[in-house]
């Protein structure tokens, strides 16, 4: 995950903790780029429109236990769980990739995510829009059908995302999310290959280590997989040092965008509610050339 960064210069660095002080900091000269938006390259399930800094790698673990409403035999959900490792990497400031693997479906996916225009202090421009794109293959056994083959193509998915934000103060930052999802297979000819769906976030910062978060993507009515709701997710972050966790409950299992945004079982009115959690670990991989001179003594 992205670490805080004061308003107008962008830091990289393994202990997040000795900037935290820094996003603060305003400086209203015109053409500086609004930063920290998010404390985090994830809201709770989706993207945050934040990259990492050049040369960081982003471990994360993505955990989702199972529904609260399965009682006490299943220790209300806790008996389950659906797990996803990933790995990110920052190759410049504004271009980040990953690839991960989920265990629900056993599913790996890869992206590219770029941050095309930044929001201004001077509100010149009112926001940042980063792009992402996607594409998973799910690699869970089928079974063959006599007469129908099932081709390698039929186990992959697309995701595309136009990702807006605005942090309207040091405290409030909020996202819109279009969304488009391409299913090259789907349970029956009724069912829509092309699913699009409208995504919203948020983040409350309550101190310069804890931040209040909520998620929910609606996905438009004609363009939506039979038998599924919305996803809606609510949690918290904590910052300590170089880790970052976020704490939440959803009624989204999975963790890839074509099984949350597309395919959330869950009812909410139900009781359908899973405990999650996602761990972020940034080490730095190349140092910026600024703190490699901060180590060099001077030559006289």
């Amino acid at each position: 995950m992205a670490q805080d960064k004061d308003d107008t210069t962008e830091v990289n660095t393994e202990d997040l903790s000795k900037y935290l002080d820094h996003e603060n900091v305003t400086n209203k000269t015109a053409g500086y780029y609004v930063t920290a938006t998010f404390k985090a390259t994830r809201i709770i399930n989706g993207h945050s429109i934040e990259t990492l800094g050049k040369g960081e790698l982003d471990f994360r673990i993505a955990h989702r236990f199972g529904q609260l409403n399965e009682g006490i035999t299943n220790l209300f959900g806790l008996d389950e769980a659906a797990t996803k490792f990933s790995f990110d990497y920052g190759l410049t400031d504004w271009l980040t990739i990953g690839i991960g693997r989920c265990s629900f479906e056993k599913e790996y996916d890869g992206f590219i995510k770029a941050k095309l225009l930044k929001q201004t202090i001077d509100d010149v421009r009112p926001y940042t829009l980063t792009l992402v794109s996607a594409m998973s293959v799910r690699t869970l056994d089928v079974v063959n059908i006599p007469g129908y083959t099932y081709y390698f193509s039929n186990r992959l998915y697309y995701v595309d995302q136009l990702l807006f934000a605005r942090k309207f103060t040091q405290s409030l930052s909020l996202q819109v999310m279009p969304t488009y999802i391409h299913y090259n297979l789907v349970a029956d000819g009724d069912q829509p290959n092309d699913v699009f769906a409208i995504g919203a976030g948020g983040r409350l910062k309550l101190n310069k280590r804890i931040a209040l978060t909520g998620e929910y993507y609606y996905v438009i009515p004609g363009h939506k997989l039979s038998g599924f709701n919305n996803s809606v997710s609510a949690g918290i972050d904590i910052e300590t040092g170089g880790h970052v966790f976020q704490l939440f409950v959803t009624n989204s299992l999975a963790t890839t965008e074509r099984t949350f945004i597309g395919e959330t079982t869950g009812d909410i009115t139900k009781g359908a509610i899973h405990l999650g959690f996602n761990i972020s670990r940034i080490f730095t991989v190349i140092r910026p050339k600024q703190f490699k001179d901060m180590d060099t003594p001077k030559q006289w």
